[in-house]
């Protein structure tokens, strides 16, 4: 890809005791893309996307943003630099209604007062082009479905106008249909020029909406492929770890020695 990245880890280690979390990961957003996050479970992933949001930052190696290097040391430093992360229990308040959660935090107001209409009108206008369908704006989040909920929480996260979108299992425990939503709504950003990490499980959605797959092995980068021309075994294999054996291990000294 000739678009330079807008988010980049360069050697990015991370400690918690005597536990090595991530060590030296490499990983690259560029504009308009979707890059899958995957690995199994204790790989590092949830660890890699808090180094990122600034909730634990690194212990060792740079982060740049837009080219220059930055310290992401807590999230409202994510946040200003154009970082947004929508977790998986997705942090909504379910006796609020979507208006109230897609404003919880950033409330407009008009001499003292909140000003509803203005922050309903932006409500309708920002589900509108990202093709959001819900009953109504004004019903509470509790009565949604999941995929309407996953939705509501990956809007509010917009409103920033975020440059990089980290999704955390945006898919999980969802049914056919609903996955279906947010997948679609995966490739809108992408349509709107946001980088957006993606972190799944599911290999059918990663398929479906990425462009490259980034693979963490126990805290390590496992290799970056990208989606149109590789397998889905292939990636299994980065993410079992069924291609490091003993028989890679001799060939990889053999070619280090003729080097």
């Amino acid at each position: 890809m000739s678009a330079a990245p807008v988010l980049a880890l360069r050697g990015i280690s991370k400690r918690f005791g005597a536990v090595q979390a991530l060590t030296d990961v490499e990983l690259e957003i560029r504009p308009g893309e979707v890059v899958a996050l995957v690995g199994d479970n204790g790989a590092g992933k949830s660890t890699l996307v808090k180094t990122i949001a600034g909730v634990a930052p690194a212990d060792d190696g740079v982060i740049e943003w837009e080219g220059r290097p930055v310290t992401i040391d807590r999230p409202h430093t994510a946040q200003e630099l154009g970082i947004a992360t929508v977790y998986q229990d997705l942090a909504l308040c379910d006796n609020l209604d979507v208006v109230g959660n897609l404003f919880l935090g950033r409330e407009i107001g008009r001499l003292g007062v909140l000003d509803e209409v203005e922050m309903e009108r932006r409500a309708r206008e920002l589900l509108a082009t990202l093709s959001i369908r819900i009953p109504s704006v004004r019903i509470p989040v509790a009565s949604l479905s999941g995929g309407q909920r996953q939705t509501v929480a990956i809007a509010r996260s917009l409103l920033g106008e975020p440059k990089v979108v980290i999704l955390d299992e945006p898919t999980a425990a969802l049914g056919v249909e609903q996955t279906a939503q947010v997948l679609d709504l995966v490739e809108r950003l992408r349509e709107r020029g946001l980088g957006v990490i993606l972190i799944s499980h599911n290999m059918a959605d990663v398929q479906a909406v990425a462009d490259r797959v980034a693979v963490l092995r126990l805290g390590r980068n496992n290799g970056v492929f990208a989606v149109r021309t590789t397998s889905q075994e292939e990636i299994v294999s980065a993410i079992t770890g069924a291609t490091d054996n003993a028989v890679t291990r001799r060939k990889a000294r053999t070619a280090e020695d003729r080097a």
